[in-house]
């Protein structure tokens, strides 16, 4: 069935549709509240299928490369909306645009129903009706909390009452000792006020730390000191610089995205008590130009995600969009109440919004991304990636003799390791190449929780390529992959500093660049992170096969028979779990009972 006889037999129900190029690629996903419509109307049917020429010069250049589409029925438009994105998240097509603030903002809590109540750290509702919520805040949340607990005598920690005796935290006066004394509520509540005005109020509390900084420091206590003026940066950091005070004591969640060429930044301003408490944001690459309606149910999306927020307060936008109507629906089956999503256009939320695009443009203006970015495009270039490499995943495996075989998965995100996002792997393959084959398909299989990256490099020769290839193609992922072997001199891997002229390889080619070319050295240096950690876990986890080994021998397991369970069961974890008879099926009966015996 041509594209043209797809199109016309389209049905008039809600749905998802996708358009792939002629090899397969995963161009685009889009939503309709009627499939039949929403797509006919990118088309012109005569003389011949063409794109309408008043769309965008994206959708024209997407549109031009589409030469098939598939579609999915749901029930309504806002399953069609959940879908999509999920969708998305998960294939990453070219000309989506794919956020990847997949964070969720911290708030301090306290619970009031507490005799002698405490603040305390939460991302997610608590289902008490005697829960007051401060926050989000994007950073700074952990200070704000220790400075809160610095500076008013409150019970300092969860456990300190069950003990029903003064500890240390009463003798250096940072508690008034509930716990023993004779506190009154009145008393006590003195202090929660306090610690009340100081997480409302940034610059009494900044005046505060600062005050209780210059003390340490005349007292010679230069450490305690220090982590005082670091604490204040770190408060002072988390909310944009203004002096909008709303005297109404308002909450509003405000958005705004403002873009040049190469780039697009999303901000997001949070007011809370009609003061602004925190801010954030986020740069977007824009690999196939600017589509600010896809950009606004985005951030939307990402930010309000399934569960109820703590607090919830009407949203202003910088710009109206397409889908406005749908996200509101949508968020308001999270908020279990009418969602508002405004754009204001005078008054005193105006201003906000005008803060908002003011830090948005000057934001764009301060982007270094340019000059961090050269050997990026450099590596684009040479290889003829569809994407900028800004988020990249890079693999190697590790194992001595088949035994302790693990693989690893390190993450390089915006010109610096992301440590938080690093995996690691225990495989059951032997061989090099089922091993690898193991590890990238754990991977896809947790693109729906991670979204994912830009890039995949992979620690070996075109025949490893060639795999990592076949498992995006049969996952329909939108994923650039390159590999890079060691140079081999004499049939041997050649990594000499300053000679390690490794080769770069793609789909369609191979790069032997001089040792001396950033684009390769950029390459090395994720592929010797990767091995680096793919090597620490291997000796992790060997070593502690070590111990098991020897615990067995102990006992008179030889080493031959523990190489014959791990061949046939894997781990020595996995002994713990199996039966006598399972055992039995790899050594004799009395064995089997002395390895059940050890771990009962």
């Amino acid at each position: 069935m041509t594209l043209r006889e797809k199109i016309i037999q389209l049905p008039h129900t809600p749905g998802v549709y996708q358009y792939f190029d002629k090899y397969e690629n995963l161009l685009y996903v889009g939503k309709a509240k009627d499939l039949s419509k929403r797509v006919k109307s990118y088309f012109s049917f005569t003389p011949e299928l063409h794109p309408k020429s008043t769309l965008s010069t994206r959708i024209i250049r997407m549109l031009e490369q589409t030469t098939s589409l598939h579609y999915i029925v749901v029930k309504s438009e806002h399953d069609a909306l959940i879908l999509e994105n999920s969708l998305i998240k998960q294939l990453n097509p070219k000309y989506n645009i794919l956020l990847r603030d997949d964070k969720t903002y911290p708030y301090i809590y306290i619970d009031n129903s507490l005799d002698f109540p405490r603040y305390d750290i939460t991302r997610k509702i608590i289902k008490s009706a005697d829960i007051t919520y401060f926050g989000p805040y994007s950073v700074g949340a952990r200070d704000i909390l220790d400075s809160v607990y610095e500076l008013c005598k409150l019970v300092q920690k969860k456990g300190c009452l069950k003990s029903k005796k003064l500890c240390l935290y009463h003798q250096i006066d940072k508690c008034l000792g509930p716990c023993e004394l004779p506190i009154t509520k009145e008393r006590y509540k003195q202090e929660l006020d306090l610690g009340l005005e100081l997480i409302q109020n940034k610059k009494l509390l900044i005046k505060k730390l600062e005050e209780k900084m210059l003390f340490y420091a005349e007292d010679m206590r230069f450490e305690e000191a220090g982590e005082l003026r670091d604490r204040i940066e770190k408060i002072s950091r988390s909310e944009i610089k203004s002096d909008i005070d709303f005297a109404s004591g308002e909450n509003y969640d405000i958005f705004a995205v403002s873009n040049s060429q190469s780039r697009a930044v999303v901000i997001r301003i949070f007011m809370r008590n009609g003061k602004i408490i925190s801010s954030s944001h986020d740069f977007i690459q824009l690999n196939e130009g600017y589509d600010e309606n896809e950009i606004y149910l985005r951030v939307l999306l990402d930010f309000y995600t399934k569960e109820k927020p703590p607090i919830i307060a009407p949203i202003l936008v910088a710009n109206d969009f397409d889908g406005l109507e749908i996200i509101q629906k949508h968020l308001s089956s999270i908020f279990e109440r009418k969602a508002h999503i405004n754009r204001p256009l005078r008054g005193d939320k105006k201003h906000l919004i005008d803060l908002a695009l003011l830090n948005a443009n000057e934001l764009l203006k301060k982007d270094i991304s340019k000059d961090s970015n050269q050997v990026l495009e450099g590596i684009k270039d040479l290889l003829h990636l569809q994407r900028l490499p800004l988020r990249v995943e890079v693999f190697d495996n590790s194992h001595m003799s088949g035994v302790a075989t693990v693989g690893a998965m390190i993450v390089y995100d915006k010109s610096k390791f992301d440590k938080k996002s690093y995996r690691t792997y225990h495989l059951e393959a032997k061989d090099e190449y089922a091993q690898m084959r193991e590890t990238l398909t754990r991977r896809v299989k947790s693109f729906e929780k991670n979204s994912p990256p830009d890039l995949w490099i992979i620690d070996g020769g075109t025949t490893l390529l060639k795999l990592a290839r076949e498992i995006l193609d049969s996952s329909a992922v939108f994923i650039d992959a390159i590999a890079i072997s060691k140079e081999k001199i004499d049939a041997k891997s050649h990594r000499a500093k300053g000679k390690a002229l490794d080769i770069l390889h793609t789909s369609d080619e191979s790069f032997k660049l001089p040792a001396s070319d950033k684009r390769l050295q950029w390459a090395q240096n994720l592929r010797d992170e990767a091995h680096r950690s793919a090597i620490t876990f291997h000796k992790k986890t060997k070593l502690k096969l070590d111990k098991e080994s020897k615990l067995l021998n102990v006992y008179g397991i030889s080493p031959a028979k523990v190489k014959k369970l791990l061949n046939h069961f894997g781990t020595f974890e996995s002994l713990k779990s199996l039966s006598l008879e399972d055992i039995s099926a790899v050594l004799n009966t009395s064995d089997a009972k002395l390895i059940k015996n050890i771990y009962k």
